[in-house]
């Protein structure tokens, strides 16, 4: 049994697929097909039920694969201590992020990164955030950046920033001359919202407490926050949205966002890990350069309540 056999498992658990295994290990179709038949051979078992397609493990392979990731984690830990007795930062973090922060933490993010660290090799991926549990827990992803808390033993969460919530209305409303607004005071036919599946859509649903509601209708869902925006814009609709995606405004704009009653509500933002994960330094050095780039009064949760999560 060696490393190289048990990461041609993992990869062809991770693809279902021969070709896109093989692709993924840079080796070809027959040299990592007839390294994994060496391994059945040697354990004496079957590891994949390849009359399936796709490809899925067999029983006693879904326990064989766990225990193979684990052990390639383990066997990652020398090149990680090695490299993080180095000067400078090299290697590769996965990083998975939700859509809702996506846009406005990324950009600054990949700038910073790139001229500081040139020889860290960031992989970011975008993902809900169901997937970049998952994906951690597969040990696909070294971190992820969400919205918490999740309420997952398996999960280290490190809170980054609290992002408050703000009412973004069309001028056509007649919320548009307030001030503030109060959650009851939103019309569950005229709000713009995520699609399923969305942490952010949770939030705002126990927010205007609309799981209550049984007459309401959503004319139109979509994954993408900048599209909410657009929407409320040509219609005489509403929005809930988090603070980094009004941060740049025009003038016009913000005379549109209204404040929710204090505490204000917001969400709160982590930077999650396995618990087992072994980037130490790597990720360390990621949480400082979000840090540098969020303004300091988000990272602080005074006079915001964090909207309880569904999931």
């Amino acid at each position: 049994m060696t490393i190289t056999q048990l990461e041609y498992i993992v990869a062809l658990d991770t693809h279902r697929h021969f070709a896109a295994a093989a692709e993924h290990c840079f080796v070809t179709q027959p040299t990592l097909s007839m390294q994994i038949q060496k391994l059945e051979d040697e354990l004496g078992v079957k590891i994949f039920d390849r009359t399936k397609q796709p490809v899925i493990p067999t029983e006693i392979g879904v326990g064989l694969i766990a225990q193979a990731r684990n052990t390639l984690r383990e066997a990652g830990m020398i090149k990680q201590l090695i490299n993080d007795q180095k000067d400078t930062l090299s290697g590769e973090l996965r990083i998975g992020i939700i859509p809702t922060l996506a846009p406005y933490v990324l950009p600054p993010l990949y700038k910073i990164m790139r001229l500081k660290y040139p020889k860290l090799n960031l992989i970011i991926k975008e993902y809900i955030t169901e997937d970049v549990i998952h994906e951690l827990k597969n040990s696909r992803l070294d971190c992820g950046i969400v919205v918490t808390p999740l309420n997952d033993a398996s999960i280290k969460e490190d809170v980054l920033f609290y992002e408050e919530l703000f009412v973004y209305v069309s001028k056509k409303n007649a919320l548009s001359n307030k001030k503030y607004v109060l959650a009851n005071e939103i019309d569950p036919n005229q709000l713009w919202l995520l699609e399923e599946g969305h942490c952010f859509r949770s939030q705002i649903l126990n927010l205007c407490e609309l799981r209550k509601s049984t007459d309401f209708h959503f004319k139109y869902e979509t994954g993408n926050i900048e599209t909410l925006k657009r929407m409320v814009d040509k219609s005489d609709g509403i929005t809930i949205l988090p603070e980094l995606a009004v941060m740049e405004f025009s003038k016009t704009q913000l005379k549109l966002v209204k404040q929710l009653k204090q505490p204000s509500p917001a969400r709160e933002v982590s930077l999650v890990t396995h618990r087992d994960h072994i980037k130490n330094r790597l990720i360390k050095t990621l949480k400082e350069e979000i840090l540098n780039i969020v303004p300091p009064q988000m990272q602080q949760l005074r006079n915001k309540k964090v909207v309880e999560i569904t999931y």
